[in-house]
């Protein structure tokens, strides 16, 4: 009995050594600190629920995250290495790389997409009573009414980034001229300011700034994003193309962690939640009563246009792992938007960009360790007020949507 007793004491002291060794590595050799950017939108969501939520650390990384100012901030940012990663609209990898947000061949690396829909088009009050919610058929005399007593200039927040798409695509289905409107680049958190100050009379952005507009009576939700393409791709995790080729674990944990929080935050007993970190200073820094509304799919139209439910086809962060895949269908739709819209001279090569910034094969693994369903990609779709738009034949679409 002595003698197993010993053995015992023995084992457990060299476990106890064993510990304080790894201990003092760890302290010696801490994890790396991942740092990733965000602006103060809505959706930024999944990372501030991944850090909330202490999803990073269970997946075994050490995750810092950034406020950042402005989108061409972050893309310094995730370029320079200064920021490993962001929460990143969808498309300015592809802006970027084709030279029109940044210098070309610049490359930043998409692993996934944090979230569809709940971005929108507001309009000041000046529209008010011109055009109300969706009457999208009533803007282009509106905008001819308003001209009559001043310029209009509309705002979006980079050049080729998804807002900027969003208000071009609406422009053309309203028959607006956008040559013959200003359209300006904005940080997202001074779209309301600067609609007070009256330096443009509409922009397009993402939640909570329309909501925080309607609430201010500054200006009305004229129509959200969702309203345009039911469940389009919207922000996406982007970042540094060394980090991506050199950390593939640590990447993938961080993307992990990310999808996780996706889940989360689609259950909806859980957004308010959600909205009450938002709110804080280091976070979104806007109205609590805003940022859960919009979060919960109740819209606050503003200039007395009531109040809209969105219910399937609001915010969505995970949705069956739906949101999330990145697909080269996406890449090629956006880029074939640069053409559409006079930003490129020549159609790129869709294909050969795609496969080169969109990680979709790392994406497949840890959609696999992690169980989310994989999606099609390459398949025709259309959006609302747009002709079919198929991936393998990018030419006969152009051909056909209105400019």
């Amino acid at each position: 009995m002595r003698g197993l007793i010993n053995k015992i004491l023995f084992i457990a002291g060299l476990v106890a050594v064993f510990m304080a060794v790894t201990s003092f590595r760890m302290m010696a050799n801490p994890p790396r600190k991942i740092k990733l950017g965000f602006i103060p939108l809505t959706d930024c969501a999944p990372l501030v629920a991944a850090k909330e939520l202490g999803l990073f650390a269970k997946y075994g990384v050490d995750v810092e995250l950034s406020k950042e100012a402005s989108w061409a901030n972050v893309r310094d940012k995730i370029l320079n290495g200064e920021l490993d990663g962001a929460h990143c609209l969808f498309s300015m990898p592809f802006s970027v790389y084709t030279g029109i947000g940044g210098k070309a061949g610049s490359d930043m690396k998409i692993a996934m997409i944090l979230n569809n829909n709940g971005q929108a088009i507001t309009l000041s009050k000046d529209f008010c009573g011109l055009v109300g919610f969706k009457e999208v058929n009533k803007v282009a005399a509106a905008v001819k009414n308003v001209q009559s007593r001043k310029e209009v200039t509309f705002a979006m927040t980079f050049p080729g980034g998804t807002h900027d798409i969003w208000l071009r695509n609406w422009m053309a289905a309203a028959g607006v001229n956008q040559k013959a409107v200003g359209i300006i680049t904005i940080p997202p958190p001074q779209m309301v300011a600067n609609m007070r100050v009256d330096n443009m009379e509409g922009y397009c952005v993402g939640e909570p700034w329309n909501g925080v507009a309607a609430a201010q009576n500054i200006g009305f939700t004229h129509i959200a994003t969702q309203d345009i393409w039911k469940n389009h791709p919207e922000k996406a995790l982007v970042v540094n193309a060394h980090f991506a080729a050199t950390e593939k674990e640590n990447l993938k944990k961080v993307m992990k962690a990310v999808l996780e929080a996706c889940k989360w935050l689609d259950n909806m007993g859980n957004r308010k939640k959600a909205a009450g970190w938002l709110t804080k200073p280091n976070y979104v820094n806007a109205p609590l009563q805003v940022i859960e509304a919009r979060l919960a799919g109740s819209y606050d139209l503003g200039c007395e246009l009531g109040v809209q439910k969105y219910k399937d086809d609001g915010m969505m962060f995970y949705n069956n792992g739906i949101v999330n895949m990145p697909r080269k269908s996406y890449a090629t739709w956006f880029m074939a938007q640069y053409v559409r819209f006079g930003y490129l001279k020549s159609e790129p090569d869709y294909k050969g960009i795609a496969e080169k910034l969109i990680l979709d094969d790392l994406y497949a693994e840890v959609a696999h360790e992690m169980g989310v369903p994989m999606q099609p990609d390459m398949q025709p779709f259309k959006t609302t007020y747009d002709v079919p738009f198929d991936p393998k034949n990018v030419a006969a679409y152009l051909k056909t949507c209105k400019r």
